[in-house]
């Protein structure tokens, strides 16, 4: 197995948010619903909110991503590799030492 692979990763910190909310949780939402019709809607009465598929919105905490590469052979390292560059540019700090890998694409 030949060749290299661009890895991508992102710190992650003890503050870090992510949450899933349904769509139809959010048309629901009293404050939501009236700051849509007031900036979508105005002036018109009587006016319903839907949608016709149940999508999922993520609320997440903005991360920038970092890359490196790597031999193919290392693939059962990849995170520790990680780990590594993330120490070796200190992008490591009091609460972010962990990483996740966000993808990996041979080259």
């Amino acid at each position: 197995m030949d060749g290299t692979m661009k890895v991508s990763y992102k710190m992650l910190c003890d503050g870090d948010v992510y949450n899933e909310v349904n769509l139809i949780q959010i048309l629901q939402n009293e404050k939501v619903a009236k700051a849509i019709k007031s900036e979508f809607a105005k002036g018109l009465r009587n006016i319903a909110l839907s949608t016709s598929e149940d999508v999922i919105i993520e609320i997440s905490t903005d991360k920038e991503i970092f890359e490196f590469e790597a031999d193919k052979k290392d693939f059962a390292d990849l995170i520790e590799l990680a780990e590594e560059d993330a120490r070796e540019h200190k992008r490591t700090k009091k609460g972010c030492s962990g990483v996740e890998l966000v993808d990996f694409v041979t080259i």
